[in-house]
């Protein structure tokens, strides 16, 4: 299982359509968690266009929480995102919610790892980080934790100071996390080297500037012909196996002497 989290340092550079793209071409089954403090409510409003109501959710999972329930009602907080292999998480309705959710975060992504069982990945859209109850526990529980960036000079110099942050928070020896920043939009101006050189954090995956196909995840509209060949679909696939790749390299491994007993096994059963 894999819990990977996506957020933004400043603006608006496309976090909620990277997250919904990613998690409606994710290869395994997936949970979309819209843990957005802002309660803009991307996913029902833009993807969904409005046409699911806003029921559960995280509100009732804070609920759950105080009555030491938050594991059983996880389940039953989610809802299934039509002609998809996705189900979701929504958000708070409103930004006064979210400070409610403060001493949720942490055992929410404990709750998120036990989906484990069912075989099932998570992808949070973090929104904006630093706002009031933005959800940084669940951006240090994270095995992939992504800042989506667009390449112009604005956005570095508003994601520098954030991506320092992170840098110190998750590069020291033994942490979890794995760092890395989703470019959006490279060669406009800067391309991943140079934004990777000035944030000092790897471009892990570039996804194409292609409004067209984006207004497909953030809008719900409807895609045009032949849309999988289009730029942003094809970088989307390219970014899904990157990140797969980066979840594969630092999983845990298990001890020597497991993995020769294991090995030991399949031979004797060959």
């Amino acid at each position: 299982m894999a819990l990977i989290v996506v957020m933004s340092a400043t603006g608006s550079p496309g976090v909620t359509t990277s997250a919904v793209a990613l998690a409606l071409a994710w290869p395994r089954p997936v949970v979309l968690v819209e843990a957005d403090p802002s309660g803009s409510s991307g996913v029902l409003a833009g993807y969904l266009r409005g046409e699911l109501a806003h029921e559960g959710g995280l509100i009732d999972l804070a609920m759950a929480h105080r009555q030491g329930g938050l594991g059983g009602a996880l389940p039953r907080a989610l809802m299934a995102i039509p002609d998809s292999g996705v189900q979701f998480l929504p958000g708070v309705r409103g930004h006064d919610q979210a400070r409610s959710l403060t001493g949720v975060w942490e055992p929410l992504a404990a709750a998120l790892r036990g989906l484990d069982r069912q075989g099932q990945d998570v992808i949070v859209d973090a929104g904006r980080l630093g706002l009031a109850g933005s959800p940084m526990p669940m951006v240090a529980a994270a095995d992939v934790a992504l800042l989506v960036c667009r390449s112009s000079l604005p956005a570095l110099a508003g994601a520098r100071s954030w991506a320092a942050a992170l840098r110190e928070e998750f590069t020291h020896p033994g942490a979890p996390t794995a760092l890395g920043v989703v470019l959006v939009g490279s060669g406009r101006p800067y391309r991943a080297r140079e934004v990777s050189r000035v944030l000092g954090v790897p471009v892990v995956a570039e996804l194409d500037w292609d409004p067209d196909s984006a207004r497909v995840f953030s809008d719900g509209a409807s895609p045009p012909r032949r849309f999988e060949r289009r730029a942003l679909p094809r970088s989307v696939r390219a970014a899904v196996t990157g990140v797969q790749a980066i979840v594969a390299a630092t999983a845990p491994q298990p001890p020597v002497a497991a993995r020769a007993a294991s090995a030991v096994g399949d031979r004797g059963t060959a």
